[in-house]
């Protein structure tokens, strides 16, 4: 694999100046103490991404206020005490997308959260004291104590709750095809999430920038 300061003047001959694409590839979701953020915030972070995922993000933003009423402000414990009359109630809910699936993996995420939050103090703090390198691990902790949070919609989640995540974009794992971290644009295994994750350590390492800046640099190499 390149240094990272090659695979940056990759992306530059692409998008002008080192400095041009540093600044493109500015993680504009990131939060400087994770402990910060309210847990209502991580599960409507982690709604929005599930239902993105198969939808248009316009009809999701059009509808989000009426998503935000009907999960009564996200608050994770009402969320995780809603009953299955609450389901069929939502499910026939008009204000927001009546995906029955989906609607049933918020309470369950709600779940998750308080899960999560019983046992480290927040669910800010479960994500904060989680090794930085290994993504990984977390993604696969998301996707077995979670709902619907596997593959790109955890790393999402992760990403625009602040989290500073990699993602498996098309672009990152040809790039990552290129510097022969993965031997086939995609990483879904175990053992391909490993060596992405390795991979982004050590470019971390190399430049001292985040995983989102260099997930982003490795997507602007492309072109």
């Amino acid at each position: 694999m390149r240094h990272f300061d090659e695979i940056l003047a990759l992306a530059a001959q692409h998008h002008g100046s080192p400095e041009a694409v540093l600044e493109k590839a500015v993680n504009a979701h990131a939060v400087a103490d994770l402990t910060s953020v309210p847990d209502d915030r991580y599960l409507a972070t982690m709604t929005r991404c599930v239902f993105n995922a198969g939808f248009n993000w316009k009809v999701i933003e059009a509808k989000w206020e009426g998503f935000e009423a009907a999960f009564e402000g996200f608050d994770p414990h009402k969320v995780a005490f809603m009953t299955d009359e609450d389901l069929d109630r939502l499910v026939s809910d008009e204000r927001i997308v009546r995906h029955g699936a989906k609607i049933k993996s918020t309470l369950e995420n709600a779940r998750f959260i308080v899960a999560e939050a019983e046992a480290h103090g927040s669910f800010g703090a479960f994500l904060a004291g989680w090794p930085m390198g290994d993504q990984a691990g977390l993604l696969a902790h998301l996707g077995k104590h979670g709902s619907r949070l596997g593959g790109a919609t955890g790393q999402y989640a992760l990403r625009f709750s602040g989290y500073d995540a990699w993602i498996t974009s098309r672009d990152v794992c040809a790039a990552l095809v290129r510097e022969g971290v993965l031997d086939e644009p995609k990483a879904t295994s175990k053992s391909a999430l490993k060596a992405v994750d390795e991979a982004f350590n050590e470019l971390a390492e190399q430049s001292g920038q985040s995983r989102a800046l260099i997930s982003r640099v490795l997507a602007l190499s492309v072109g």
